[in-house]
């Protein structure tokens, strides 16, 4: 099951979808991940566990330790701090990090229409042949396109990272999904970016691949 994941997502990390993300790193906390829960805190559960699932994937196969908050936290069910401290410590994680969606942004824009003439002999091999001699004649074709409305969809996240041994925020993120076709597509891509950055921030406890 997890070579088909891996194949899977090496699919969907080069299709479409293109992800921007700014982040914030707090100053005031120098602690290292190596191990988090991947909690996405959504309405519907049919996104959270492959957004959790296709995540939880990416970081494993990168070599940094990553559980899925529904293997653990129970689906509507309401836990006090000293609940959560407690699962939390049990897999001995370093930090949390909570997915949540800040809604989606509309946008149009007009592609115009452009209009494109073709000799006839150029979809007919043999004529294009004897375009070469010049005492031939041909017709043209009009080909046109555009003119019409695109409307773009952007899907907006916003991730938290808190540490386990203080509940401090170590790092934040605003994330934007421009046409997400697939859950499982989102999360491995913004997985993708969160690690990237916490690389960059130097966040992890190991050298990363």
């Amino acid at each position: 099951m997890s070579g088909i994941l891996v194949i899977l997502a090496t699919y969907l990390f080069t299709s479409c979808s293109p992800v921007t993300m700014t982040t914030w790193t707090n100053p005031k906390e120098n602690q290292k991940m190596g191990n988090v829960v991947v909690w996405a805190m959504f309405n519907k559960l049919e996104y959270q566990k492959p957004f959790e699932q296709y995540a939880v994937n990416y970081f494993n196969n990168k070599g940094f330790k990553a559980t899925e908050s529904l293997n653990f936290i129970q689906p509507g069910v309401k836990y006090d701090l000293t609940q959560l401290e407690k699962k939390f410590d049990s897999l001995g994680v370093d930090g949390i990090l909570v997915i949540t969606y800040k809604g989606t942004d509309k946008s149009q824009n007009y592609v115009p229409p452009t209009t494109t003439v073709y000799p006839d002999y150029y979809y007919n091999y043999y004529n294009y042949y004897n375009w070469g001699y010049p005492v031939y004649g041909f017709g043209t074709n009009v080909v046109t396109t555009g003119g019409y409305w695109v409307t773009t969809s952007t899907v907006n996240l916003h991730a938290n990272l808190y540490s386990n041994s203080n509940n401090g925020l170590i790092w934040t993120a605003e994330i934007s999904i421009d046409d997400p076709q697939y859950i499982d597509e989102v999360a491995y891509k913004v997985a993708g970016k969160m690690y990237a950055d916490w690389q960059q921030q130097g966040l992890l406890k190991f050298a990363a691949k």
